[in-house]
């Protein structure tokens, strides 16, 4: 459970801390379209079944919590889908599987039994919505440097939509960006650069020791 709902945009991070959803994030993260796409759902189905868990709890027995969860999570997940059918087909067929399998998604599971079972809704939806967020912006700079330096495109697939055409910057991009090896070195460059980010201000916050200081005693003297 975090200590602040806004710390999962940074000190537990789902993806880059916590390393949870990263199936969906790694195979939909090579378009910034589809990454954007991927985190809209995700963080509404995310908000959405949080609250429920929270207002339902005292209605689920102990004994069925979890399949309870489950239960909330592929309901909301269905509604989402099926908005998605009707109003970004294209978005959703490019997506495919992926969006039935955040079912599946262990960030959400995670957050209805660590903390939005546990709470009220209003906490449960701050949580889920601060969640929510930090996995998406991971989703959507993964999206947009993939695309970019694998494809030398951005926003390309924004002409599905119909918002546009998207950036053409280069003829063509470095290819294994966009395979699923791309992916995982793509995250593991952003985990690395957090983690050094975290180690500059920890170092910044944190008194230099020099080795071999003394600790000095002063007292007041009377000068008479």
């Amino acid at each position: 459970m975090t200590t602040r709902p806004a710390d999962g945009l940074w000190h537990s991070n789902p993806a880059l801390v916590q390393l949870l959803g990263l199936c969906p994030l790694l195979a939909v993260s090579n378009s910034l379209v589809n990454a954007a796409g991927m985190a809209v759902a995700t963080l509404a189905v995310l908000m959405i079944s949080s609250v429920l868990v929270a207002l339902l709890r005292p209605l689920i027995p102990q004994a069925v919590r979890l399949p309870a969860f489950v239960l909330i999570i592929a309901s909301t997940t269905t509604g989402i889908e099926l908005l998605m059918q009707a109003y970004a087909l294209p978005l959703y067929q490019a997506l495919g599987i992926f969006i039935p399998l955040i079912v599946t998604n262990c960030l959400i599971l995670g957050r209805a039994e660590a903390f939005a079972v546990r709470t009220t809704p209003a906490a449960a939806l701050a949580d889920a919505l601060w969640m929510g967020l930090g996995f998406a912006a991971v989703l959507l700079v993964l999206g947009a440097v993939r695309e970019l330096l694998g494809a030398g495109t951005l926003g390309d697939g924004l002409a599905l939509l119909g918002l546009g055409s998207g950036l053409r910057l280069a003829d063509s991009g470095f290819l294994p960006l966009l395979l699923p090896a791309g992916a995982f070195v793509s995250l593991g460059l952003l985990i690395a650069g957090r983690n050094a980010l975290d180690e500059i201000w920890r170092r910044r916050k944190t008194p230099e020791i020099v080795p071999g200081a003394r600790r000095v005693r002063v007292t007041s003297v009377d000068p008479g």
